[in-house]
């Protein structure tokens, strides 16, 4: 399963939460042309545009030398056609699968193994660019911070200012608006090299004599804006001040402002005063466990398995799972991918163990189980797809 460290190789990932993260841009150049290639290449690409009944929502053509419409690759229905998309890549067009981890088991596992360190949202959009100096999108900047990984041929890419800091949701690039500065870092990404770029910088990239297929990794932030939101609307349920309508007339052109001034700094006061921390940490995250739905592969064998499960079995936690423990009464509520599992309470020593251990023997586990005990929690867990059965 990737990491972080993995995707960076061999720049330190601690330096880069540092000294990069939302900060700056960072190109690692590698001189290993096959470093993701067990992550996508343009026969799976192929594959997926030409056999699968995919829609507009997931396959779009852009070109920045000219306008394209959804109605030149589709057909009536919105379906894709994927000959009017081979035709329109040949005259030049970048081909982009939109949430192609939707598609492509490995990039699914990809975003899970980073939503697991960052508990960050992640998503893959997979750019195919033609030969030939061709260029998909003019200078932009994004709403989210990306990892580019370049899978095959050759990109150029140009950094330009940073019109807006770290840009919310709702501050999208605006082509009318924001109009880019002088370039301020150029660099070229061949295949197996990877580049981050943080929200907000304007770049642009161009394709080189050759076909050109990277992968964009986005984070898609949480951020203190949107942690101090929901302690908002929390509170909201908890205070009936907050409740109360504004005052009468407060549109009006004669309206009084100095006592709704010290209203609202009277609330503001008793928010900072009754806000709970971690009332919305927590909060967010039951919503990033919850919300991240089960990849198990190979689930099918793992339960045929089963029959020949004993103490000498060797077991593993699910890579990159997302868990979370709460006491319910006599219980023991285990919270993830995206359901909850109830046990007796006292098996929280031996599930810790099973849930955080990298391998372990079965009979092995802390605690108090008998080793029928201990098979029994472990085939649960297996079933339930949170532990797998290893050689």
């Amino acid at each position: 399963m990737p990491t972080l460290a993995w995707l960076l190789d061999p720049f330190d990932p601690d330096a880069f939460l540092k000294q990069y993260w939302e900060t700056r841009t960072l190109h690692v150049a590698r001189n290993r042309s096959d470093r993701f290639a067990g992550l996508l290449s343009l026969d799976s690409v192929d594959r997926i545009i030409t056999t699968l009944h995919l829609d507009s929502r997931e396959v779009m053509l852009v070109d920045g030398e000219r306008a394209l419409r959804v109605e030149d690759y589709t057909y009536p229905s919105g379906m894709v056609d994927a000959a009017r998309v081979a035709e329109q890549f040949a005259d030049g067009a970048t081909i982009i699968l939109q949430q192609a981890h939707l598609r492509l088991a490995e990039l699914a596992e990809l975003c899970r193994a980073m939503e697991a360190e960052f508990s960050l949202r992640f998503q893959t959009n997979v750019y195919v660019t033609p030969a030939g100096q061709a260029q998909g999108f003019k200078p932009h900047y994004d709403a989210h911070d990306v990892f580019v990984l370049q899978v095959a041929g050759a990109k150029d890419w140009h950094i330009f200012d940073t019109p807006v800091e770290l840009p919310d949701r709702e501050q999208a690039f605006n082509p009318k608006e924001h109009v880019p500065g002088e370039v301020t870092e150029e660099f070229r990404l061949h295949a197996g090299d990877l580049a981050y770029i943080p929200r907000g910088v304007m770049h642009d990239a161009r394709s080189s004599d050759q076909i050109s297929i990277h992968i964009t990794l986005g984070a898609l932030g949480r951020t203190w804006g949107d942690f101090l939101a929901e302690a908002v609307r929390l509170a909201r349920l908890d205070d009936p001040a907050l409740r109360r309508s504004l005052p009468v007339g407060f549109a009006r052109p004669d309206f009084d402002r100095d006592d709704a001034a010290r209203v609202f700094a009277e609330l503001m006061r008793n928010f900072v005063d009754r806000s709970d921390f971690d009332r919305v940490t927590d909060g967010f995250t039951e919503d990033i466990i919850a919300s991240r739905h089960a990849l198990v592969r190979g689930q099918l064998n793992q339960v045929q398995r089963l029959s020949g499960l004993s103490a000498d079995s060797r077991a593993a936690p699910r890579p990159a799972l997302m868990w979370r423990l709460e006491a319910a009464g006599e219980d023991l509520a285990v919270h993830c991918l995206g359901k909850t599992i109830v046990l007796p309470a006292h098996t929280a020593e031996p599930l810790r163990f099973a849930l955080t251990v990298p391998s372990y023997r079965v009979g092995d586990l802390p605690g108090d189980l008998d080793e029928d005990g201990k098979c029994v929690l472990i085939r649960r867990l297996v079933r339930e797809g949170l532990v797998q059965l290893t050689d």
